[in-house]
């Protein structure tokens, strides 16, 4: 990364990613990672890029894919990078420790999959206008079964 200003303002010049990689992925851990993989490519459509177990099949890394977005799903530990415990929403009474929004072709037919494979819709689908400036989206929250909060969008106009 690199800054410039041209006197007036401060503009940020990236280097590309590396090929495969997004610029921005997110991270989520899970009492049962094994379990939530295999769910999350069942009811969500996801798919799995890599999966590495270690010491009693515990899940040290993975990789799942929708589209070209990346999302990495890893088992909970006590002492997680830096120190810091990872947990799973189960973990913490149910509560969110983050939310996470894809972008779907047909949000309707993604939350009835999605339903039919054991999510719990926590907002049906819904649209939001933003103004004729802005968008409108159609789009649905579900909750995975450790709690995790899912968003799940289509977009409309815009």
């Amino acid at each position: 990364m690199t800054i410039v200003n041209d006197g007036v303002n401060y503009f940020i010049i990236m280097k590309p990613t590396p090929k495969g990689w997004p610029r921005l992925t997110s991270s989520a851990f899970y009492q049962d990672a094994n379990a939530a993989i295999d769910w999350l490519c069942k009811a969500f459509s996801f798919e799995v890029r890599l999966k590495i177990e270690g010491e009693g099949g515990i899940v040290e890394h993975s990789e799942l894919t929708y589209g070209e977005g990346l999302f990495f799903v890893g088992d909970e530990r006590r002492q997680g990078d830096k120190g810091r415990p990872m947990r799973s929403p189960k973990s913490l009474g149910g509560a969110t420790t983050q939310a996470m929004m894809f972008f779907v072709d047909d949000v309707d037919a993604h939350c009835a999959h999605a339903r039919a494979n054991g999510a719990t819709i926590a907002m049906e689908p819904t649209v939001d206008d933003y103004g004729e400036e802005y968008w409108t989206d159609k789009s649905y929250g579900a909750l995975d079964p450790e709690g995790h909060y899912w968003w799940f969008c289509q977009r409309m106009r815009g």
